[in-house]
């Protein structure tokens, strides 16, 4: 790859609060308020914010360790078993797949956003008229409308991708600089609407669907699922370590990335709570623009809204190109079908964008049916067990590191690497286990999981006969 598609240390760390910094600021404060109590929100988030830190430090630790295993925490699944092993291959296959249905899934949940969005300055987005009628299907104008804008900013973006690795990665710089100056704008703004009656009182219960009190533990169990999502793509940096122009900005753009976002995070979340009064938060599709247009009126309200669709721009693009890279650099581990290692002549891999933005969709038809905050809520869940797996996997390899000693010279840093691997493993186990207490969340994501054994024997065939023709050429 040519040197201009090599990426820095300020445009990976753009990625990586990019990334995280999407979609989960605009619509989480409501998800969570509908979750947890305030108290329970905040725990939740520092909890969360440690745990990922954990993981920060194991992915960063990795990717000076192993260099040479580039793709993303997915990789590190096939290197638990022996090289080149059924058990190797199905394991890294199979995390791999989780993890890229895990990008389709976001890329939903983000692009979704952008049009809630966007429904500030065009109400109709949202509107409940029917369209037209086939059959016993109804299609509303809200609904289609978003579709089509849902559409539209997916294969632009695709486009816009295909121009240069480098020339996008600048761009979504530009919008992630344009977002945080918007949020230090919001969190200035909010210091001084901040009301304390509205977040109190503090350890409130919720109420089940069945109508049972949730205590606050469990409302943090609760709450820890959707406060993860907001720190997906933490891993950004990782996933484009082989186009980082040095492999010591991985880390540092990795854990530079994790604290200002953790700090946007809890700020504006605790923010928005004291700003609105919590039965307006839950049932908020815009909850930044509702809190600030009760001190800014509809102008402050428009200003974040054009703010929001620059960030969800910036973000869009750095997911599409987290989802275009992940089955690219599996591909190049054998794990992936050899059709994804094609690259147009900027070196880009043009066929893993075609397929991964042609499923992404698919996944968009969810607005068809779902409100924008419904098909929101629908999909984070998934997309963040789906995650977790190979996040657990990371954590679970680094340990394995620190036991056998490899890459580790008289003990250096073993010890420390080593409690931190177990605590990012506890952490990755805990809200696996608070994410599938759902039964139909639970079944929902395996069944993403198990479809990927559909595609597993064809990449097994493949790698046989290519085996199959090497051992012949070196007889011949």
């Amino acid at each position: 790859m040519g040197k201009s598609n090599k990426l820095g240390l300020w445009v990976l760390t753009a990625l990586v609060i990019g990334n995280m910094v999407g979609s989960g600021i605009f619509m989480l404060p409501r998800s969570l308020s509908e979750a947890a109590s305030p108290a329970g929100v905040i725990l939740a988030w520092l909890v969360t914010g440690f745990g990922v830190l954990m993981l920060a430090l194991v992915f960063g630790s990795l990717a000076i360790r192993k260099p040479n295993l580039t793709g993303g925490p997915q990789i590190y699944a096939k290197e638990l078993f022996k090289s080149g092993s059924h058990a190797s291959m199905l394991s890294g296959f199979m995390s791999t797949w989780g993890y890229w249905i895990g990008n389709l899934a976001g890329n939903v949940a983000m692009i979704t956003t952008f049009a809630g969005y966007l429904s500030t300055f065009f109400p109709i987005l949202t509107s409940d008229a029917t369209w037209f009628t086939v059959g016993g299907i109804t299609l509303k104008v809200g609904n289609g409308l978003t579709f089509l804008v849902c559409s539209i900013l997916l294969w632009g973006t695709h486009f816009i991708i295909l121009r240069g690795m480098e020339s996008a990665g600048k761009l979504n710089f530009l919008a992630t600089a344009a977002k945080v100056a918007g949020f230090v704008f919001f969190i200035i703004v909010g210091l001084f609407a901040f009301e304390k009656s509205n977040i109190l009182p503090l350890m409130a219960p919720r109420v089940d669907g069945a109508g049972h009190a949730i205590g606050l533990l469990s409302q943090i169990n609760g709450a820890a699922v959707n406060t993860l999502w907001a720190f997906i793509g933490v891993e950004s940096a990782v996933v484009f370590a082989s186009r980082a122009k040095r492999q010591k900005d991985v880390k540092r753009a990795t854990m530079l990335g994790l604290f200002i976002a953790l700090g946007i995070y809890i700020g504006i979340s605790t923010l928005v709570m004291g700003m609105l009064d919590q039965n307006t938060l839950i049932h908020s599709d815009k909850p930044l623009i509702d809190a600030i247009q009760t001190v800014l009126g509809p102008i402050g309200g428009k200003l974040l809204a054009g703010i929001g669709l620059i960030s969800l721009f910036g973000s869009t693009i750095g997911w599409l190109m987290l989802s275009a890279e992940v089955p690219y650099q599996a591909a190049k581990q054998g794990l992936f079908l050899p059709a994804f290692l094609k690259e147009n002549k900027k070196g880009l891999p043009v066929f893993s964008m075609i397929v991964s933005n042609g499923l992404g969709q698919l996944f968009i038809f969810s607005t068809v049916s779902k409100s924008i905050s419904g098909a929101f809520d629908f999909v984070i869940v998934i997309a963040t067990l789906a995650y977790l797996v190979p996040y657990l996997i990371s954590s679970v390899y680094q340990l394995k590191l620190v036991i056998t000693g490899e890459t580790y010279q008289a003990g250096k840093h073993r010890i420390s690497d080593g409690i931190i691997a177990v605590l990012a493993t506890i952490y990755s186990i805990w809200v696996i286990v608070a994410g599938t207490a759902d039964l139909k969340t639970f079944m929902y994501g395996m069944i993403l999981l198990a479809s990927g054994i559909l595609f597993y024997r064809p990449i097994m065939k493949k790698k046989d006969s290519a085996e199959l023709k090497s051992k012949k050429a070196i007889s011949a």
